[in-house]
């Protein structure tokens, strides 16, 4: 056999492999090599410029949902049964035991191997990925012995890739390779917000309520757009928002609409104005309050405190 017939069958032997292709596919580093932290196409270090198969650029992604653990595949789920079967179990629910495993220092291997699903609106919208291994920390802690449906995850990162159809049971949805997760739930927003003297509690308690339950069900709000991220950042940051929602209630005016504009202010940075449209229900009189919301980067922040807001 001459050398190029031999070089030739190398090459076959080395594609018929045993899989090593496919599982190297799923590794979570191979997403992870797609994005560089706050990568931008004018940095003059050259770092947001394409390379190779890497994007010119990605999103930014500000957004609300629940997380929910899935099995990949039956080997993982066997494991942890066998994991959890060896456990002390008895009296727990279902929910208690996957907390209780989970949460052990010997089981984090575990835990890397499971698919994070979050959810919105009870739509699986993202797989979630974390930049830094240390970071799978915050996805158990996600995890609530007792779920229920007030229930929030709030997810900063960017986002990646599709997923690959085995990265999680087939499910092929976008890829959030995350930064921060804040979990909680809506009573504990609910009493974060301080109680002024002249505002009943029951009063602020339903207007909380009522003003994030809208930001949740606001259409498409997969958190991607800078006018869904700085109402995002708002909903669950700046506690005026509720307060001055409460203090229109109290003068029976209704909340109309939330509506967000690119800010004149607006130039190298992305700002963002968000307008709190408020409508008397007697004599349909509205009055309009905004803020200012800086998009830039992956974590936005506030720029200007609620104050009225004239149409231009």
């Amino acid at each position: 056999m001459d050398k190029d017939s031999a070089s030739e069958k190398s090459t076959e032997l080395d594609n018929q492999d045993t899989g090593t292709t496919e599982i190297d596919s799923l590794n979570t580093d191979s997403i992870l090599t797609q994005v560089s932290p706050q990568n931008t196409n004018d940095k003059p270090c050259g770092c947001g410029k394409q390379s190779g198969n890497m994007p010119v650029s990605y999103s930014f992604v500000y957004v609300i949902g629940r997380i929910q653990p899935r099995f990949p595949n039956p080997s993982t789920e066997k494991e942890f049964l066998q994991v959890a079967g060896r456990a002390e179990t008895k009296g727990l629910t279902d929910p208690e035991v996957f907390h209780s495993v989970l949460s052990q220092k010997q089981n984090r291997y575990i835990v890397k191997q499971l698919c994070w699903v979050l959810t919105i609106e009870g739509l699986e919208t993202y797989i979630l990925v974390p930049r830094d291994p240390s970071d799978y920390d915050l996805l158990v802690e996600s995890l609530r012995p007792t779920p229920r449906v007030t229930d929030v995850n709030v997810i900063i990162g960017i986002k990646g890739p599709m997923a690959d159809a085995r990265m999680c049971n087939g499910l092929i949805v976008p890829v959030i390779i995350f930064d921060q997760i804040y979990s909680f739930d809506v009573d504990s927003l609910i009493k974060a917000v301080p109680r002024p003297e002249k505002i009943p509690a029951k009063q602020v308690n339903a207007t909380i309520e009522d003003l994030f339950g809208r930001v949740m069900q606001m259409a498409d709000n997969a958190g991607l757009t800078a006018e869904h991220r700085a109402v995002n950042f708002l909903s669950v940051r700046y506690q005026a928002i509720y307060l001055h929602t409460a203090e229109m209630f109290g003068k029976d005016y209704s909340l109309s609409a939330i509506e967000v504009y690119t800010s004149p202010l607006s130039g190298v940075r992305k700002i963002m104005d968000v307008v709190f449209v408020y409508t008397n229900r007697s004599t349909d009189v509205v009055d309009k309050f905004f803020t200012r919301v800086d998009v830039t980067e992956e974590f936005p922040f506030l720029v200007t405190k609620l104050s009225p807001y004239y149409d231009r």
